[in-house]
């Protein structure tokens, strides 16, 4: 083979490996389901396909070494959208707790919705919002005054959840004692800073949960970076120090109020005792939104890693 024969080819790889890759980053989203969250749904060992364009193209915002921490933030530009995530979609976007992970859920509320759960039972507006046909219970239902400390906001247990409203752009919310660690999660997810400073020194606050870094690459070194080792906080840790709290560089008790500047959505698992979802970590905000899921172009039996030949070409719905 001569040399122009291998630059040729070489050349023709590279062209096809950089359009899949924009097509990857603005027209498809490809995600492997490792959890069984969405089942029957979704299986475990689905490769989905799902409409990047749908809520809005975006230009890749990192750049790094994939499956990696290892890289940067860059600014990107959302494309216009041909419609806004709906109730009973179901959505792909960056898990908020961790953005380097993906999830897949079923869009349950969208902004300004009143979010209930009763006796497993989900009411938006007052409305029931049906149990997926595929949807399902594994446990016994909880009663309803127990309380779960792992629910969002203190807010009851995985089978009763108190009325929630779901923030919508432009809501503007009053900063005080009680409403102080919702409003703190919403200026971090919509990108301010938040900082706490005392005689030891400045604190920044960030939505990245410790336990989830664990979760996923496995080492207990990354708590060092969180207080009291390290100068990293989350809003809802309860382990706090004391200090004053700045929004942007000015202290936080200047504000009386917060303006939402982005909308935000309730996604939940058709698997509903398994699924670490909203009830767990709260809203899912309009920039973390990667698309909707349209059908799986592959399965495997993750434990045989026999193909599913049933589930391929699977729409999901």
């Amino acid at each position: 083979m001569n040399k122009d024969k291998i630059l040729k080819e070489t050349r023709s790889l590279f062209i096809i490996i950089l359009v899949a890759l924009l097509l990857k980053v603005t027209l498809i989203e490809a995600y492997i389901v490792p959890t069984g969250s969405m089942e029957k749904t979704i299986m475990i060992g689905d490769f989905l396909i799902g409409n990047r364009f749908v809520y809005g193209m975006r230009t890749p915002d990192w750049i790094g070494i994939p499956y990696t921490d290892i890289g940067f933030d860059i600014p990107y530009f959302r494309f216009p959208k041909f419609r806004e995530p709906k109730q009973g979609d179901i959505i792909i976007f960056k898990y908020p707790r961790d953005p380097h992970l993906k999830y897949v859920k079923r869009c349950i509320a969208e902004p300004g919705d009143t979010l209930e759960i009763r006796n497993r039972k989900v009411f938006i507006n007052g409305n029931e919002f049906p149990l997926p046909e595929h949807g399902r219970f594994m446990l016994p239902m909880a009663a309803k005054l127990q309380k779960d400390q792992n629910i969002f906001m203190g807010k009851g247990n995985k089978d009763n959840f108190a009325k929630t409203i779901i923030p919508h752009k432009g809501d503007r919310i009053p900063i005080g004692p009680e409403t102080a660690l919702f409003v703190m999660q919403l200026m971090l997810m919509d990108g301010h800073e938040l900082t706490l400073k005392n005689d030891d020194g400045v604190f920044h606050f960030t939505m990245t949960d410790p336990a989830d870094l664990y979760r996923r690459k496995g080492s207990y070194g990354v708590f060092d970076e969180y207080y009291p080792n390290g100068n990293l906080l989350n809003p809802w840790s309860t382990n706090m120090p004391r200090g004053e709290l700045f929004f942007d560089g000015q202290e936080i008790m200047n504000l009386k109020k917060y303006e939402v500047e982005q909308n935000y959505y309730w996604a939940m698992g058709d698997n509903r005792d398994n699924s670490l979802d909203s009830r767990f970590w709260g809203f899912v905000p309009e920039n973390y939104m990667l698309g909707e899921a349209m059908f799986a172009y592959m399965s495997l039996n993750l434990d045989t890693w026999v193909p599913r030949f049933n589930r391929i070409g699977t729409i999901i719905r």
